[in-house]
């Protein structure tokens, strides 16, 4: 993976991520493929910063019912990125 905006799909906007923010720490829905290093590199290529730590973890896609269908939900990769400390993100600013 060589473009990272291949491997950072789109930021996770929650409460509980958004709590993090305080704590100098984003959150991404990453590509499945794309290991530590990778999301690092893309996190400091994308928003000219320098990131301290790069947690990730798979969520499961949980079933969900519409009408008298059932379906399943997308698995997905999350990363936490704990940014070094006078760092900050410019996209998250507003929140």
């Amino acid at each position: 993976m060589e473009n990272p905006r291949d491997i950072i799909r789109k930021p996770v906007v929650t409460e509980k991520s958004t709590a993090l923010l305080e704590e100098n720490k984003y959150t991404f829905i990453v590509d499945p493929r794309a290991n530590k290093i990778e999301i690092r590199n893309a996190v400091e290529e994308l928003f000219n910063v320098k990131v301290d730590e790069v947690r990730t973890m798979r969520v499961k896609g949980k079933f969900k019912r519409v009408r008298n269908r059932w379906g399943k939900t997308p698995e997905v990769k999350k990363a936490i990125v704990t940014l070094k400390p006078g760092s900050k993100i410019q996209l998250f600013e507003g929140m």
